[in-house]
């Protein structure tokens, strides 16, 4: 099976190779036998082989130089690649194909050349009307350059060029790339605008049936013209009243059209820019403005320039300053001032209208005129007049001089503090005001809840007519016033005249105070306490509002003001009781506390008294009287000791009376003195005598000497027992007492 495919593969082959032989061999190239190829660009050369399955390709240059590029073998076809193109690949290059013992080759002729860009057009300067201009194309990078024509067209026809140049660019082999131009000059003239301009290049292969290469750039003529014929209109006339107006316009012709420019010559041929516009108008003109005005019509090509004299013609006017009307304050000074244009020393005079007095001083200089009022008074509310005169010229003016009297901001009172719950009256005033008719006045409380009751007050000042007017307002303050404002506006308009002020307003921030509350006056530990005992009086009051507090003893004579708020009694007295006040106040008001203080004193320095004597006659009345200190005031009781016959008394005053007495009062009596705190106590003896029936003197003498013993023992008994009451006794203080 192997032996029979082999013979079948044999034969197959044997048969090819004699159709092959009996094929002849056969040669194309491409793109065409002969080419042009842009130097800088890319180009591929083509060799295609017919007869042949696997011929073997060769190129050559013909001149033997590189072949200056790649070959890729594919088949029965063979490429030259020339990326980028050279001046070496300029040549004939051959393309050379083998197969077997047959050989074909094929030349292609390869001519390299550089034209990249269009033509470009310069200019030697701008086209200006009569002016030559030298205009210049240009092609870069040309090559061959010998074999490039250029041409101009303007607008079609054929121009004649003045000189053609090459400026030859080397590159690193020697082979030349060239700038070629061409220039052309000529006078622009108005009928060249927007023609065209054509710069026309051709690069022609002589000797080679190939066509040239063609480019052309075509530009539009654009035609100036330097700025002629300016001309200038004035209105009404180069000469005007001052006061008046003038307008002057100015025209000029060019390409582009021109822009005006107006300037006014100074000392010196100096030029002032005045605009920019074509037309410049003078408004309310003066003698300054007299002089030469220029104007001068610019573009980027030239100038022209016009001239124009203004004359300014000043007739004589006057001007009355401050008038015409004016508003002045009554007590300043006023000064009225006459000027005049149009004449240097004219003759002024003054009066009023009514020709009344001036009441002023006039002083002229110049052309100025001036009356000096100071002060200003109500008389010289009148209208002035100032003439002037200057040759057979004359003018005047009047001046209207109106009065008022608003000197002040107005005034805000208040009739008391204000405190929170108790009504203030808050009045605003606006003291000497003229005229007070036409005064208008605003009264008014920030965010006012409650009813305001206005009051308009007038109070005449003097009799010069001004007056003091003022408005009231009436309320009761509450917290929420606290930060508020009270404003008072008043204005005075004088017959729509403008002065300063014509209208003032005084703001006050309302402080609203709060009286003092919770003020506590209190003893400790008691109000009423026992004599040597300690005692502290104190006062407070509430944190809120900051109260100051004065705490006082009230006497009879004056009170006594205490250090500090606590007053501190370490032993009291008698003299310590009374009454003390605690006064807390603020700006609000205040608010006083008072307590009692009761200082309790047992009885003390008791004394007892009888009148006539201890010893009496049957009869007789016996006044017993008792005196001690003590408070609250004692209880004074008498008691006779006796069994048989007890008697018991009881005495406010500490008076005991005993009337007719009878030898049954005879006897001992104690009299204890006694209040809530303490007690004291005391004894007499008291002996009454009957009157005998038969009187004797040895009777007389018996009792004599008996009414002095008895009191006597009755002394020793008492101080006795005053001793056992203290635990001693002590006969120099019996002694001292009974004396």
């Amino acid at each position: 099976m192997r032996g029979q495919k082999l013979r079948t593969f044999l034969a197959t082959n044997f048969l090819w190779m004699v159709f092959v032989a009996s094929e002849d061999l056969t040669i194309e190239v491409g793109p065409s036998f002969s080419i042009t190829a842009q130097i800088g660009g890319s180009t591929k050369l083509t060799c295609n082989v017919t007869g042949c399955e696997a011929p073997l390709f060769s190129w050559r240059a013909q001149i033997d130089k590189p072949l200056g590029g790649k070959v890729q073998n594919q088949g029965t076809k063979s490429i030259l690649i020339m990326d980028p193109v050279g001046f070496e690949n300029d040549n004939y290059y051959l393309c050379i194909a083998s197969c077997g013992n047959k050989k074909v080759e094929r030349g292609i002729q390869v001519k390299v050349y550089s034209f990249l860009r269009d033509p470009e057009i310069e200019m030697s300067g701008p086209l200006i009307v009569g002016i030559p201009v030298t205009v210049t194309c240009k092609i870069p990078k040309v090559y061959p350059s010998e074999q490039m024509e250029i041409t101009f067209l303007k607008n079609g026809s054929e121009q004649t060029p003045d000189v053609e140049s090459h400026d030859a660019m080397e590159d690193n082999k020697g082979n030349n790339l060239e700038t070629k131009s061409l220039k052309m000059t000529f006078t622009p003239t108005m009928e060249d605008m927007g023609k065209s301009l054509t710069c026309e290049a051709k690069l022609i292969f002589h000797d080679m049936d190939l066509e040239y290469k063609e480019k052309r750039t075509t530009q539009i003529l654009q035609v100036n013209t330097v700025p002629y014929n300016a001309t200038i209109l004035i209105t009404p006339s180069n000469s005007v009243q001052e006061k008046n107006s003038v307008t002057m316009t100015c025209f000029s012709e060019g390409l582009p059209p021109p822009q005006i420019f107006w300037s006014k010559k100074q000392d010196g041929e100096d030029l002032l820019p005045l605009s920019e516009n074509a037309t410049l108008t003078l408004v309310d003109v003066r003698k300054e403005d007299s002089g030469t005005y220029v104007c001068e019509a610019k573009n980027q090509f030239g100038t022209s320039r016009k001239e124009v004299e203004v004359i300014v013609e000043i007739p004589l006017t006057m001007e009355i300053s401050p008038g015409p009307k004016i508003a002045a304050q009554i007590g300043d000074s006023l000064v009225l001032t006459c000027t005049t244009m149009g004449c240097e020393a004219p003759l002024f005079s003054w009066k009023t209208l009514i020709d009344s007095p001036l009441l002023g001083q006039v002083h002229s200089e110049g052309n100025q005129s001036t009356l000096i009022m100071n002060p200003i008074g109500l008389d010289n509310e009148n209208f002035y007049v100032c003439t002037a005169s200057c040759g057979d010229k004359k003018v005047k003016k009047a001046v209207q001089v109106k009065l008022y009297s608003f000197p002040r901001n107005p005034e805000i009172e208040m009739s008391g503090p204000v405190v929170v719950g108790s009504p203030v009256t808050v009045t605003c005033k606006v003291p000497e005001v003229y005229p007070s008719e036409r005064l208008k006045m605003a009264f008014w409380k920030e965010d006012s809840h409650h009813h305001v009751e206005l009051h308009n007050i007038n109070e005449n000042v003097e009799e010069n007519n001004l007056e003091t007017k003022s408005l009231k307002i009436t309320f009761t303050p509450t917290m929420e016033d606290m930060g508020k404002s009270l404003t008072c506006e008043a204005k005075l308009p004088i017959d729509e005249m403008e002065f300063e002020p014509k209208e003032r307003r005084t703001i006050q921030i309302l402080q609203v105070n709060i009286p003092p509350k919770d003020t506590r006056l209190t003893a400790f530990p008691s109000d009423s306490v026992k004599e040597g005992d300690s005692v502290t009086i104190s006062c407070t009051s509430g944190d809120v509002p900051k109260s100051q507090i004065i705490l006082r003893k009230k006497t009879e004579m004056e009170d006594k003001e205490l250090e500090s708020d606590t007053y501190v009694i370490h032993a009291a007295q008698l003299e310590d009781a009374g009454v003390y006040e605690c006064e807390s106040k603020n700006e609000g008001g205040s608010e006083v506390k008072s307590l009692t203080l009761d200082v309790k004193v047992p009885p003390r320095n008791t004394t007892i008294s009888i009148h006539p004597s201890r010893t009496v006659l049957e009869g007789e009345n016996v006044t017993i009287t008792c005196k001690t200190v003590s408070h609250p005031p004692a209880v004074i009781v008498l008691k006779k000791i006796d069994v048989d016959n007890e008697v018991t008394m009881c005495s406010k005053n500490g008076t005991f009376t005993l009337y007719h007495v009878t030898p049954d009062d005879t006897g001992v009596y104690i009299i204890n003195v006694s209040n809530e705190v303490g007690n004291d106590s005391g004894q007499i003896e008291i002996s009454v005598m009957g009157i005998p029936k038969y009187f004797s003197p040895q009777l007389l003498a018996l009792y004599c000497l008996s009414s002095l013993i008895i009191p006597a023992t009755g002394m020793v008994i008492y101080f006795a027992r005053k001793a056992n009451h203290k635990g001693s006794y002590s006969l120099v203080d019996a002694l001292k007492s009974k004396v």
